[in-house]
């Protein structure tokens, strides 16, 4: 597996599989904009984009994993857990934030086995499916 930068030659293969660009245009922008502000991240299988995520620093300027997207088909084979320590590595801040809705049990597990911890919760984003939000000290202040 190879975990990199995403490349604008990736998008067209990440919104063949992000089912949520096939209907929503602001999808498709959101997704060439991160790439364009090299804030997009991508694993690929056999030089084929199989997941991507986006790290970004709009959460009060302390990391934050705003997407993370794994192809259908590749669910299930550690390439979420890959990418997440690859964002681990990545992040420029000490603290590192991300959320999950918390009918997204398979995210949740993810999160708890990568050693985040549960922040918060934020009611009202999507109606009667809170966001939870998660939290992982990535190494002291002073470092």
């Amino acid at each position: 597996m190879e975990l990199r930068i995403a490349q604008i030659t990736d998008a067209d293969a990440i919104i063949a599989f992000d089912h949520i660009a096939a209907s929503e245009p602001a999808r498709v922008q959101f997704i060439h904009d991160q790439i364009e502000s090299s804030a997009c991240y991508v694993a690929l299988i056999d030089a084929k984009v199989v997941a991507y995520a986006v790290l970004n620093y709009k959460f009060y300027d302390n990391g934050w994993i705003e997407m993370l997207y794994v192809h259908p088909q590749f669910r299930r084979q550690g390439i979420g857990s890959a990418l997440i320590r690859h964002l681990n590595n990545a992040c420029r801040t000490p603290k590192l934030f991300t959320s999950t809705n918390q009918s997204n049990f398979p995210m949740q597990q993810l999160l708890a086995t990568l050693e985040f911890d549960r922040s918060g919760i934020i009611e009202n984003l999507d109606e009667g499916d809170p966001e939870l939000v998660y939290f992982k000290r990535l190494r002291d202040n002073a470092t």
